[in-house]
Formats: structure tokens, sequence, C-alpha cells
């Protein structure tokens, strides 16, 4: 996807519903919960059949409706509707791929492409991949979860007769002040997986709308080429909210990072409540990006991933969950 069409993605997001929440029954779907004492986490599982979440967009593994810590909630469901086979609808630190997909390119209306973390996918008739649509799944693959009081395993394993294979495996595990999710991308195939990977994110400190409430702050001196419409300002390595959202929505390309890991680094505080919350990456920054609606806010942060056949990709997102004194 390039640049000139995220836009309209959000756009879009807008349309598909509301961004002001009501009650959605999300009970039925597969769920689990861990818990250190100290943090709880609440996730919903990958199943073709019954999973929370069945569209093609989003990897299907960890993910995060609620982290629960010192009384604050971090995550919640940000939306006034739920289809599980709408792009979309889902919660929390959810992570993706922005390219078609292994294999677009080369097949035919038709034959299958691979989206990590969700299987080999039908190719439709049309002259690009519509990040939007739910495709057919040609074949799931097989999921493997294994769990502890403290932590979750996802597995997934994935082999085509094109080329590409994988087994990827995503480590969630519970620290004393927040959580890490490891990542591993074995390269099972003939071919070289070569893709960006992405994190959406979703953030919904408390419950409080996105506003003059929240501080996000960088390690970098922040610039953008897009329009911030008069909601967010961006003032050295800080954004901030100018105002209320009241069903608006904002996106912003964010510039400015260097290669150094360092800069893979964002803090959130939502100052009225006291609620923060620091996550890094241990690779360099590919691509960085802004969207907030008005119940959620989301720094979206990308890496880009070269496997090659019989080699192991790994990285790790680190999340640090804090309490400051309300002002």
């Amino acid at each position: 996807m390039s640049n000139t069409q995220l836009p309209l993605l959000l756009t879009v997001c807008m349309l598909s519903g509301n961004c002001t929440p009501k009650k959605v029954d999300l009970d039925p779907f597969p769920s689990t919960v861990i818990s250190n004492g100290t943090v709880r986490m609440k996730l919903y599982l990958p199943d073709p059949d019954n999973g929370l979440y069945r569209a093609t967009r989003f990897d299907w593994s960890g993910i995060i409706s609620s982290v629960q810590y010192k009384n604050h909630e971090y995550f919640g469901y940000w939306k006034d509707r739920h289809d599980p086979t709408f792009h979309e609808d889902l919660a929390g630190p959810v992570e993706g791929y922005i390219e078609p997909g292994l294999n677009y390119a080369e097949a035919q209306p038709g034959e299958g492409f691979i989206r990590i973390g969700v299987g080999i996918i039908k190719k439709a008739d049309e002259a690009e991949y519509d990040w939007k649509a739910t495709y057919p799944i040609l074949d799931h693959g097989k999921w493997d979860i294994e769990q502890g009081e403290d932590w979750i395993v996802f597995r997934h394993t994935l082999q085509s007769d094109f080329g590409y294979g994988y087994t990827y495996t995503k480590t969630i595990r519970l620290k004393k002040d927040g959580f890490s999710i490891d990542h591993q991308l074995q390269n099972t195939g003939a071919k070289t997986i070569e893709t960006d990977q992405f994190n959406h994110n979703f953030f919904m400190i408390d419950g409080e709308k996105s506003g003059p409430a929240f501080r996000l702050r960088f390690p970098y001196q922040l610039s953008s080429p897009d329009d911030t419409k008069g909601l967010v300002a961006l003032n050295g390595k800080e954004l901030s909210f100018l105002q209320e959202f009241n069903n608006q929505s904002v996106f912003l390309n964010l510039e400015g990072f260097s290669d150094r890991v360092d800069d893979h680094r964002v803090t959130v505080v939502n100052q009225k409540s006291g609620a923060g919350v620091t996550f890094s990456i241990d690779k360099p920054l590919y691509r960085m990006a802004f969207w907030a609606c008005e119940t959620t806010l989301s720094p979206e942060n990308f890496i880009w991933i070269k496997v090659k056949p019989n080699e192991v990709e790994r990285w790790v997102s680190d999340y640090v969950l804090f309490e400051n004194p309300v002002p």
C-alpha cells in the first residue's frame, strides 16, 4: 500500500462504524486470561470457525482486548458494532502486514497468496490488493496454543505449493509492570520472505476519549507532510491533542526518526488519570504513523523483515506500564 492510499484508509474506517462505542457482546468468542497478580490480560484466540476475528487484514494471534494494571485499563473494544469477518473489528495491539502478501504479484485470480498469521488466501480478479476486503481463505494452516499462568504462546505453521512456508511463533509474557511480545518467524520454504510488519496498538487508556488529556512522546523531533486538521499538534518530540474529537479522525505519517533502535520507542500518557505506557521494539523503525478517532489512538510502528530459507527472524516488543501522580 502506498502512502497516498493511507488517508483513504482512515476515511473508510470512520464510515465502517461509528467510533463511539456501545456495549458489544464479545463473550461468545473463545478467549483466555493470564495474570501475574499485578498485570491481568484478556486475549481472544484464533479459531477459523468461532474466533472473534476471521478477516484477512490482521494477524490472528495475540488479539489483546484488556490489560489491567494498578486499577487502570489500557485497551478495550473501540467500535459500536462487531463483525468477525470485517477487516478492523478487533481490539488491542493488533499486528499485521501492509504489503499485499507473499506470492500476491505472481498469483493469478483464483490462485493462492499468503497473509502471515492468517493463511493462504484466494486472489480475486482485481487490479490491486484491497486491504479492506476479506478474501476467501484456502488454507488456514495449523494453530497451536500453549499457556501458563502468566504467559501464552501462539504458533502458526503454514506450507504452500508455491515456494513459501513458515512457522510463526508469538510469545506474550507478563512482567511486574507490563508485558512483552516475542516474535519468531522461521522460513521453512524455498523462497525468501520479505515484508513489512506493523502494530496498530488501539490504545484506550481508562476509557478516556481522544483529546487534550493525552500526550505522546517520541525520541526524535517530529514532523509530518500530512494535515493535522487542527486536531493535534507536533511540538518538538511531543504530539498533543488540541481539542476533543467529535466523530472525527486524523492520520499522519510521522517523520524525523533515524535508523537507531533507540528511536523505536513511544510513550502515551493519560494526564487525567495518570496512567501511561511506553512501548519499544528491538529493531529500527521502517515507518511510523499515527491515527486517532474519538475512542482510540494508535501510534502505528513498522519494521522491515527479510528471512532467507532455513533462517529465523526474531523481534521483541516491550510494553512498560506506569502510573504518574495526577496534576
